[in-house]
């Protein structure tokens, strides 16, 4: 069954996530970033940042949970247990800190149908406390065809 194309150019009611220290160690340590700045304070703050600075993919961590709100909501009509992740980028205004308060907000760009398969494709525009850009998000995915 098609995805419901309705749902291009809504978004969702905004979500705040507060960068910890601690979430930014475990989640450069799971992806080998060893660079000291994602680590250490001093380290980061003589590169010149005000604190421990993120790996340039943690914004899934709290990006991923806004847009599941998305994906989970049975009205679009995903079967999440077809789908493929066929896509993934990141748009930095800024590096993300620890001790920043982002707020995420969620929309859908784009559903078509490619060979049968229902594709869908997710923005997410982040916004520090002062209400400024800090980065933009896009997740496709692909709903593969029910070979039945």
């Amino acid at each position: 069954m098609p995805l419901d194309a309705s749902f291009v150019g809504r978004t969702w009611p905004a979500e705040t996530y507060e960068v910890s220290l601690e979430k930014i160690r475990e989640f450069a340590a799971a992806v080998g970033a060893d660079d000291p700045v994602h680590h250490d304070r001093e380290a980061a703050r003589a590169a010149g940042h005000p604190d421990v600075v993120a790996p340039t993919t943690f914004p899934v961590v709290f990006t991923w949970p806004a847009t599941r709100r998305v994906v989970d909501d049975p009205a679009l009509g995903l079967d999440f247990t077809r789908v493929v992740h066929r896509d993934q980028s990141f748009e930095l205004a800024r590096p993300v800190h620890a001790g920043d308060v982002v707020t995420t907000v969620v929309a859908v760009d784009e559903i078509r149908d490619l060979a049968g398969n229902d594709v869908v494709t997710f923005r997410c525009d982040v916004t520090d406390a002062d209400g400024a850009e800090v980065l933009t998000t896009r997740a496709t995915l692909v709903g593969r065809a029910d070979p039945a």
